[in-house]
This record gives C-alpha cells, sequence and structure tokens, in this order.
C-alpha cells in the first residue's frame, strides 16, 4: 500500500471509487471511441446503481466522457456542458452478470457513427479495471502507460507492432492479445514502464490489418 492507496486521489467529490473512478472510467471509453461523442448510454451496476446520485457518479461519469480529469471543477456541471454540446446522455441502473459492485457499462455513440461499448469497474483509490469493449473480454487498468491496437488476427502482425514498440525504445512490462475468434477482430493490450511517443501510434495505425491504436494515459 502506498500514500496515493491511504489519502486517495486528487479528485472533485466524495468518493474515490464512486467519483474519481467513475471519471476515470467515462474518460477511458472517450479515448477509446476516438472521435466526438453524440450519445451517451451509461448502465451503473450494483452500489453505483443505488448511489450514483447522491455521490455524483452521473457527473464524474459524463466529465469523464468530456476528457476530464478527477479533478477537473467542469465535473461539478457536466451534466449541463453535454446538455450545451448537443450530447445525449441516457443514465440507467441493471444488473451486469459477474460483475464488481462498483461497474459501469457505457456505451458511445460518435460523430461518425462509431458505436463502442466500454465496460469498466471502480476498485478503490479511484482506481480502475477495463474488462471488456464491445463484446470482447480485456483487462487494463490504465495506471502504465498503455496502447491499445484493435486489429485483424492474422499472422505477424504481433510482431510488427512489437517491433515498432521496440524500435521506439519503449520496454514492454505486460502484454495481452484477446480475440473472438482465429482470424477475427483481435485487441492488443501493451504496458510499457515508460511514456511512448505519440509518433509511435500513428506508425502502427499505418500497418496493414490494424484497425485503430490509442495511446492511454490517464491522469
Amino acid at each position: 500500500m502506498n500514500v496515493f492507496d491511504i489519502l486517495g486521489p486528487v479528485m472533485i467529490g466524495p468518493s474515490s471509487s464512486h467519483t474519481a473512478g467513475a471519471a476515470r472510467i467515462g474518460k477511458t471509453a472517450a479515448l477509446l471511441l476516438g472521435e466526438p461523442v453524440v450519445k451517451a448510454d451509461i448502465l451503473f451496476h450494483g452500489s453505483f446503481a443505488k448511489t450514483f446520485k447522491g455521490h455524483g457518479s452521473d457527473k464524474a461519469i459524463v466529465g469523464g466522457i468530456l476528457k476530464y480529469d478527477p479533478w477537473d471543477p467542469g465535473i461539478r456541471t457536466s451534466l449541463e456542458t453535454a446538455g450545451k454540446l448537443g450530447i445525449v446522455i441516457d443514465i440507467h441502473t441493471g444488473i451486469i452478470e459477474n460483475a464488481h459492485p462498483n461497474t459501469a457499462l457505457v456505451t458511445l455513440t460518435g460523430a461518425d457513427g462509431k458505436i463502442l461499448s466500454v465496460q469498466g469497474s471502480s476498485i478503490g483509490g479511484g482506481n480502475i479495471e477495463i474488462t471488456r469493449i464491445n463484446d470482447m473480454e480485456v483487462y487494463f487498468t490504465g495506471q502504465k502507460t498503455t496502447l491499445i491496437v484493435m486489429h485483424q488476427d492474422v499472422p505477424g502482425i504481433i510482431a510488427n507492432v512489437t517491433n515498432l514498440v521496440a524500435a521506439g525504445y519503449a520496454n514492454i512490462c505486460s502484454f495481452r492479445l484477446n480475440r473472438q475468434e482465429k482470424g477475427g477482430i483481435a485487441i492488443m493490450i501493451i504496458e510499457t514502464d515508460s511514456d511512448i511517443d505519440p509518433s509511435l501510434v500513428s506508425q502502427i495505425r499505418e500497418l496493414s490489418y490494424v484497425y485503430n491504436t490509442i495511446l492511454l494515459k490517464l491522469g
């Protein structure tokens, strides 16, 4: 346990789990979408569902969708800001099977019609776990610099991506590959010990069979 775990994160709101964590889940979903949000469907599960109004989880997760950090004062008025921007917000509660008590399922629609669903859990101290993207099980926390590469599952694609990461002098400390079926859509989760030059993201995006690449560095 470190000082961050004891004192909690710098944040707006009364609860590191219900506000800081919620903001980070929302921000992660927005970064993964990669285009302006026009609609957000938010399903709160468990204790999120019971306390989201009192603890400001609704304001926090929408603030995250607006890409605010947990300490941004704009979180207090995020619902109003989203309305002014024309973003349709639909918040409801429900049950997500086998999910952590503080879990939200965020489904975003982008300005170009892209739809992305992200399931994330707030596990305490403002820390989060992302466990599903669309219908695919994944796992990452955002605590380290994280490359998320969406691609077609073909021979050689992992080597092509990791060779570029190595050429950029980034040391991989964790690697996960998730896929629904052989030859289908797959997601690489690459965590590194150091920062990654944003130009590396552009290089990876230009590779054949890569659909999108996101560099995730949460505040």
